[in-house]
């Protein structure tokens, strides 16, 4: 199958919602019929403010986080639409890709 990989980067302690802002793309990811998304925390980064996030040892709460996900074009359409309906501005990366599943069943 043709689509993007989606690969949105933010911080832990960013939040929407009252949830963390990864935790909320995975979930409307799901009522959006997204068939998977993973969350990847990083130990260190830094973005268009110039100062360096990393995780600590008691305190995770700058860690910088990337939610990744491979979808259609419609699928990559409606995610987007969601974060402009919500008006959340997040960096992204929308890689053209093919994808699919090996094998004879889901399993």
């Amino acid at each position: 199958m043709k689509g993007y990989q989606l690969s949105f980067f933010t911080q832990n302690d960013r939040k929407h919602n009252s949830l963390p802002l990864s935790e909320w793309l995975l979930k409307e990811a799901q009522k959006l019929g997204i068939p998977g998304v993973t969350i990847v925390p990083a130990a260190e980064g830094y973005g268009h403010d110039k100062k360096l996030h990393s995780s600590h040892f008691f305190e995770l709460s700058g860690q910088p986080i990337e939610i990744k996900m491979a979808v259609s074009a419609e699928n990559a359409d409606l995610i987007f639409q969601r974060l402009k309906d919500e008006n959340i501005n997040i960096f992204f990366i929308k890689t053209d890709i093919e994808f699919g599943i090996t094998g004879n069943s889901m399993n």
